[in-house]
């Protein structure tokens, strides 16, 4: 069984709104509508969304398509960074930066590396008894979420220390796969429109 991993992709940043009520861009749009030609997103059978509004606006039109009942995990949102909002762009790098370093710290009240990282693999595993409980089984998981906890859940899946150099391609829309069966990723970060 494959479980594949997909990140939101461009969004309209909106610094006078939550982080994420933040919505897609037409670009990010326009890649999601793409996305939907592509050969591997035919053999989903199943998705699971993070509740952030950018998240669920890359899932529905996938649960649409494949008339698929689009399921939301509350739990799935990205590393909660609630303490400081929108972070101008090189004070978000800085801070992400340091969040990727020391994953046991909260970096200006952010929720942790290591503390994300559980609840997003905590969360799979979640999708994964659901899905499991469904008959007919039918086609791949897809879940629909964020760089930041998706990077940490590479990670978990690969056997490597957290760290920022495994971080997803800038702007986002890139998926990982994971062999549910042997608990591996078998490829880092794929832009959304390259099957594997």
């Amino acid at each position: 069984m494959l479980v594949r991993y997909l990140s939101h992709p461009q969004v309209f940043i909106e610094p006078q709104f939550p982080v994420p009520d933040w919505s897609l861009s037409a670009l990010g749009i326009q890649r999601v509508y793409n996305l939907l030609n592509t050969q591997w997103i035919r053999d989903v059978g199943y998705v699971m969304s993070s509740p952030e509004r950018k998240a669920m606006e890359t899932a529905q039109p996938i649960a649409k398509q494949f008339g698929l009942d689009l399921r939301i995990n509350a739990k799935m949102h990205e590393n909660d960074r609630s303490s400081t909002g929108y972070l101008p762009p090189l004070a978000f790098e800085r801070t992400v930066t340091e969040f990727m370093k020391h994953p046991n710290r909260s970096i200006r009240g952010w929720e942790s590396a290591v503390h994300a990282q559980a609840r997003i693999v905590e969360q799979v595993e979640v999708a994964v008894k659901h899905y499991r409980r469904l008959a007919p089984l039918r086609g791949d998981i897809l879940l629909v979420g964020h760089g930041g906890v998706g990077t940490l859940l590479y990670c978990h899946f690969a056997g490597l220390d957290i760290d920022r150099k495994f971080d997803q391609p800038p702007g986002g829309g890139n998926y990982i796969t994971i062999d549910w069966t042997d608990q591996r990723v078998l490829h880092g970060w794929l832009p959304m429109e390259e099957s594997f």
